[in-house]
């Protein structure tokens, strides 16, 4: 049951494509860092250490050993460069930005009713949520996932984060009944799964609230 009233573009600027690459290559380096035994990291120490030492005007400092660690890392997990990645995320992204992509028609309620501005900020709950949230994500929504059910919520934000999106996707584990939005949305999406064991009161008063 998707409503839209007047979709229009926030004021909070959208995250650059630049700041996603280096959250991307952060988590590839602290992920393989995690992934590692003590002395493997020990090692890549002493490489960085051997590195700057035969560098002119070397002063070691943390930071500079830390960052060194962290380049030697990158080389060996051959992260791509940023003009790479990038071709390859746009690639992806636009993908992501066809109904077809999440198992939605063309001509589905959704996709017909809603067109998001960048940054609108939108409620999506009931069954099956996962595709609704990360098109709408795509699409450059700021969405909030209400489920009741944990597991529900927590299969909505793995998608996200297998598809990169975690930054435009949120979840809250209740029923619609006790939430209500911390600032105004821009587009409701509920199926009617959404409403079940809720009052005529409660109903009532979800419709009032967004």
């Amino acid at each position: 049951m998707p409503y839209a009233p007047n979709v229009s573009p926030s004021r909070e600027p959208q995250r650059s494509l630049r700041y996603e690459y280096e959250l991307y290559v952060e988590r590839e380096i602290e992920e393989y860092k995690d992934s590692v035994p003590r002395n493997v990291l020990l090692s890549i120490g002493d490489d960085a250490v051997a590195a700057l030492s035969s560098a002119p005007q070397f002063t070691l400092t943390e930071i500079v050993l830390c960052e060194e660690v962290d380049r030697i890392i990158r080389a060996r997990l051959r992260i791509p460069s940023y003009a790479t990645w990038q071709r390859r995320r746009l690639r992806l992204l636009a993908r992501f930005r066809r109904p077809e992509h999440w198992g939605m028609r063309p001509e589905c309620p959704l996709v017909r009713e809603i067109h998001p501005a960048t940054d609108s900020r939108v409620l999506v709950a009931g069954t099956n949520a996962e595709g609704p949230a990360l098109y709408l994500a795509a699409n450059g929504c700021e969405v909030t996932a209400v489920e009741a059910a944990a597991d529900a919520v927590e299969r909505v934000m793995l998608a996200a984060g297998e598809a990169g999106l975690t930054e435009r996707v949120h979840g809250c584990v209740s029923d619609l009944g006790h939430w209500s939005p911390e600032v105004p949305l821009n587009a409701v999406v509920c199926t009617p799964a959404a409403f079940e064991g809720l009052s005529a009161a409660e109903r009532a008063h979800v419709i009032e609230v967004l």
